[in-house]
C-alpha cells in the first residue's frame, strides 16, 4: 500500500521535473569555458616567461594568489581600462634549480614606459649592499633567502622581501614579479630553435671549459645555460655576467617575437606543450594581465639593456655601492620615466651587444 502511495506521488509531481537536456548542455558549457580560461591563463603565462627571461632565460615560478584563475574575458576583451602608464617587472632568477639554494644571483627590472616604444632591461648587481627591512645592510642577494628562510624556503616569501628591498633601492612601485630557476633554460632556449647572441667577449664555461669566443654565436639550450651561470674570469665578474644574460635575453625575445610567439595563441600553445611542465605563474593578476595586453602595443620588442651604475672593489669593499653620480640621476630617469633621455646621454653605458 506505502509502495502504491509513493508511486503515486511521484507520478503527479513528474510533470514539474524540469528537462535535463538543458541542464546537461549548460554543464557541458561551463566546463568547456573553464577548460578554455586554463589554456587561455597557461598560454598567457608563457608570453610572461618569456618576458621572464628577458635576462635570465629560466623557468618561471611566482607567489601563488588565492582564487580561481582568470578568466578568457580579462586575458582579452577585458573591461579594465588599458593602464596609461609605465609598469615595472621584477625578475629574479636563484642560483640553481629550486629552493634549496635559493639565493637571488640576478635581479633584473623589465620597465616599459608609458609611451609603449620598447622594454627596458635593468641589472641590479647581486654584490650591492643595500638595507633590507628587518635585516640591516647585505648584499642585496641575501634578501632572498632572508625572506624565503633557510629549513624549508618559501619562495613567496622570499620574492616579497626582494621586491620590498627593490622598492627601497629604487623608489619605484613593482607592479608583478617573477621568481626563475635554471631548469627550464634548455626547453625554452631548444623550443625557438636557439637564441642569437653576438658577445663582446670571450667566455669561457669554469663548469663545461666550453669557449664561448667573441662574436655571434646561436645557443641551444644546454649552451644558454653555461654561459648564463658564468662570472669567474670575467674582466667584470658579475656585471660582466649581468650584461651577458641582458644580451642573451634579448636574443631570445626577439627570436620569440620573429616566431609570432608573443602574439599567436597557436604557437603560444605548442610552446606550453614543450616548456609547461617547468612553469608555475600566479604574480598579481590584474598586473600580469595589463602586462600581456601591451605586448602588441610596443613599437619594438628589442630592449634596451641598462645596469644601475655602481662602484666598488669586492676585494676591499665586500659590497659593491652604488655610484654617487651616475645613480641618483639614472634612478631619477627611471621614476621619471625618461630611461630614453638617460641612455641617450649616457651611451657607453647602454649594450651595444647583441
Amino acid at each position: 500500500m506505502i509502495e502504491d502511495d509513493l508511486r503515486a506521488a511521484f507520478a503527479r509531481h513528474e510533470p514539474l521535473t524540469p528537462p535535463t537536456g538543458p541542464l546537461r548542455a549548460a554543464i557541458d558549457r561551463l566546463t568547456i569555458r573553464r577548460r578554455r580560461r586554463r589554456r587561455r591563463w597557461q598560454a598567457g603565462g608563457t608570453t610572461l616567461a618569456l618576458l621572464g627571461v628577458l635576462g635570465l632565460g629560466v623557468p618561471l615560478l611566482t607567489p601563488e594568489p588565492a582564487g580561481p584563475p582568470p578568466t578568457a574575458e580579462l586575458l582579452s576583451e577585458s573591461s579594465r581600462p588599458a593602464p596609461t602608464g609605465a609598469l615595472n617587472v621584477l625578475l629574479l632568477g636563484i642560483d640553481g634549480d629550486g629552493p634549496k639554494s635559493a639565493r637571488a644571483d640576478s635581479v633584473l627590472l623589465v620597465h616599459i614606459p608609458a609611451d609603449r616604444s620598447r622594454p627596458y632591461l635593468i641589472s641590479l648587481p647581486r654584490d650591492l649592499g643595500v638595507p633590507i627591512p628587518g635585516q640591516g645592510t647585505d648584499k642585496l642577494n641575501a634578501a632572498f633567502p632572508f625572506g624565503a628562510g633557510f629549513t624549508r624556503p618559501e619562495m613567496a616569501k622570499g620574492y616579497e622581501l626582494t621586491r620590498r628591498t627593490v622598492t627601497e633601492l629604487t623608489g619605484i612601485q613593482v607592479d608583478a614579479g617573477v621568481v626563475l630557476t635554471y631548469r627550464a633554460v634548455r626547453s625554452l632556449s631548444d623550443a625557438v630553435g636557439g637564441v642569437p647572441v653576438c658577445l663582446p667577449d670571450e667566455v669561457r664555461s669554469v663548469h663545461t671549459k666550453r669557449l664561448f669566443p667573441a662574436g655571434c654565436h646561436r645557443l641551444d639550450g644546454a649552451a644558454s645555460v653555461d654561459l648564463l651561470r658564468q662570472r669567474y674570469g670575467l674582466l667584470e665578474g658579475v656585471q660582466d655576467r649581468d650584461r651577458n644574460a641582458r644580451v642573451f635575453a634579448s636574443g631570445l625575445l626577439r627570436q620569440a617575437a620573429d616566431q609570432g610567439v608573443l602574439t599567436n595563441p597557436a604557437h603560444l600553445a605548442k610552446l606550453l606543450t614543450t616548456v609547461g611542465p617547468d612553469l608555475v605563474v600566479s604574480p598579481d593578476r590584474a598586473a600580469v594581465l595589463d602586462l600581456l595586453r601591451l605586448v602588441p602595443t610596443l613599437r619594438t620588442v628589442d630592449p634596451v639593456g641598462l645596469s644601475l651604475p655602481v662602484v666598488g672593489v669586492l676585494e676591499k669593499d665586500r659590497y659593491l655601492r652604488t655610484d654617487p653620480k651616475l645613480a641618483p640621476e639614472f634612478l631619477t630617469a627611471l621614476r621619471e620615466d625618461r630611461l630614453g633621455d638617460w641612455a641617450a646621454r649616457h651611451p657607453k653605458l647602454v649594450d651595444n651587444a647583441r
